[in-house]
């Protein structure tokens, strides 16, 4: 099973017997077949771990368990959706921009500071991002959501990416990410993002950034 993309705020996901996808609650547009959706509150795969880190980060609204047999239509709110294949690897993405993911994917919390230090934690109070991001593991698909439509930009060891906090929508690879201070500390007073602070990504993998700056 995988997602197939409608158009760019739609996709859609054939789903056998025994297959299982997670979707955000209000994302299901329409239906064929005898498909079931019930709430879950043990965040997936992660299971009370997962659910404890969405809580404290903010993210209690359960996600939707989606079994059956059939066809269902996913989108939320108008907003671009962009999907995302993983062979093994792992994802980083913010809970809220999560519209579905198939369920062979691990979810998980990453606190934003074990990779970032200090400047993760102050990525999450200067953006209005949380300081937690989510994690899916393994191999399937996910579709994410995001603004005005997505752009995927390869992160190399050469060449290490700057993205505006409040574009970025996910990353995946062996990346490590840093926010920097492009502006004194004077000169960001009343400022959000973009020129005052860059989030650096480095290593190998792909960032994914949004077409605007504008919150889900």
């Amino acid at each position: 099973m995988s997602f197939r993309e409608i158009n760019s705020k739609m996709v859609e996901a054939v789903l056998q017997p025994g297959q299982r996808l997670y979707s955000q609650r209000g994302a299901m547009l329409a239906y064929r077949g005898e498909v079931s959706f019930t709430p879950n509150l043990q965040g997936g795969q992660g299971g009370f771990l997962s659910m404890v880190g969405r809580r404290v980060a903010g993210e209690a609204t359960p996600l939707m368990t989606v079994e059956g047999s059939g066809t269902v239509l996913f989108g939320h709110g108008g907003h671009h959706v962009q999907v995302i294949e993983l062979t093994g690897d792992t994802l980083y993405v913010e809970a809220d921009r999560l519209l579905a993911f198939e369920g062979t994917l691990e979810q998980g919390t990453m606190f934003m500071g074990s990779q970032g230090g200090v400047m993760g934690m102050v990525r999450g109070q200067v953006t209005g991002q949380g300081l937690f991001t989510t994690t899916l593991r393994g191999r399937g698909a996910v579709a994410v959501m995001a603004h005005g439509g997505v752009f995927e930009v390869p992160i190399t060891p050469q060449r290490p990416v700057h993205v505006d906090p409040q574009a970025y929508v996910a990353h995946h690879g062996d990346v490590r990410n840093r926010l920097s201070a492009a502006l004194g500390w004077r000169e960001m007073v009343g400022r959000g993002s973009g020129e005052a602070f860059q989030l650096e990504l480095s290593g190998s993998g792909a960032v994914y950034v949004q077409a605007s700056e504008e919150k889900l």
